[in-house]
């Protein structure tokens, strides 16, 4: 089955939404976790929901290097299309 980049993208959406406890339509790809709110403790859950729900490992290193929504679904889709 492929995965689109669209499909990763409404699947992040919907994790961050329902972590930050904020409407979907509110995060864009090119929003930071900062710009959504998110603290330090909210992006490690948030990144574990990721990993969790896209069956992918995500390295810490990698982890500090997302800033934006769009790198998220960037390393997500690389790691789902691998």
């Amino acid at each position: 089955m492929a995965f689109s980049r669209e499909d990763t993208l409404q699947k992040i959406q919907i994790i961050i939404a329902d972590k930050l406890s904020m409407p979907q339509e509110n995060i864009k790809p090119e929003a930071t976790f900062k710009d959504l709110g998110a603290d330090s403790l909210d992006i490690v859950e948030i990144i574990m929901s990721f990993e969790e729900t896209f069956g992918v490992e995500i390295k810490d290193e990698d982890a500090e290097q997302i800033k934006t929504i769009a790198q998220a679904v960037d390393l997500i889709h690389q790691a789902r299309t691998k």
